[in-house]
C-alpha cells in the first residue's frame, strides 16, 4: 500500500517540510525564585559525608515550593521546539508560537550561566545574528545548556549545507 507520498531520500531528511528535531524544557532555575533557591542550596561549601550542608538544610524545606513553581512552569510557561528551519518558543500547553527565529539567523549560541544556577546545571542560552552579532533571542533556564547549543548548532550547519545544495541542483540545466 502507498500513501500516494515520495519517500524521502535519506531517511528522516524532510527538505521541503519543517520537522521537529528537539524540544526543551526550562528548568526552574529561568526564573529569580528559582535562581534564588539555587544559590542557597550552594551557598554553605561545607560537606557532610559527600552532600554540601546547605543540601541538607535547605532542599528539604523549599522542595514544597520549588514543585509548585515547577508544576505552574509546565502548565502555564514555554518549551522550546527546534526544528529544522527553526529555533521556536511555544507554549508548554497547546502548539501556539511566541517567537521564532530561522536558523539562518543563527550565527553563534553562546552559554551564560546566571548566579543560581549552577545547582540545577542548567544556563541561558544566547542565539546571536544579524550584521553586528547581536544578541536576537534568549532561551533561559535550558537543562544541560551545553548538549542543546551543540544540536541547534548542527542543525543550523545542516540547514545551511541543504539551501546550498539545494541551490546547486536548481542551478544546473534541465536535461531534455
Amino acid at each position: 500500500m502507498s500513501s500516494g507520498r515520495k519517500p524521502s531520500a535519506i531517511s528522516g531528511v524532510a527538505a521541503s517540510s519543517e520537522v521537529e528535531i528537539m524540544t526543551v524544557y526550562p528548568s526552574i532555575a529561568a526564573y529569580g525564585i528559582g535562581r534564588a533557591f539555587g544559590s542557597m542550596y550552594e551557598s554553605i561549601p561545607l560537606r557532610i559525608m559527600g552532600v554540601k550542608l546547605s543540601n541538607l538544610l535547605f532542599v528539604l524545606p523549599t522542595a514544597p515550593i520549588a514543585a509548585g513553581l515547577y508544576f505552574l512552569q509546565k502548565v502555564t510557561g514555554h518549551r522550546y521546539k527546534l526544528t529544522n528551519r527553526s529555533m521556536q518558543i511555544c507554549h508548554s500547553l497547546g502548539n501556539r508560537k511566541v517567537k521564532q527565529v530561522a536558523l539562518t539567523d543563527i550565527t553563534d549560541v553562546l552559554i551564560r550561566e546566571l548566579p543560581g544556577q549552577q545547582f540545577y546545571k542548567a544556563a541561558d542560552l544566547v542565539l546571536v545574528g544579524g550584521k553586528g552579532n547581536e544578541e536576537i533571542l534568549t532561551l533561559p533556564g535550558i537543562p544541560y545548556a551545553h548538549i542543546f547549543r551543540q544540536t541547534i548548532l548542527e542543525a543550523r550547519d545542516s540547514r545551511q549545507q541543504v539551501a546550498s545544495s539545494l541551490a546547486t541542483m536548481n542551478a544546473r540545466p534541465a536535461i531534455a
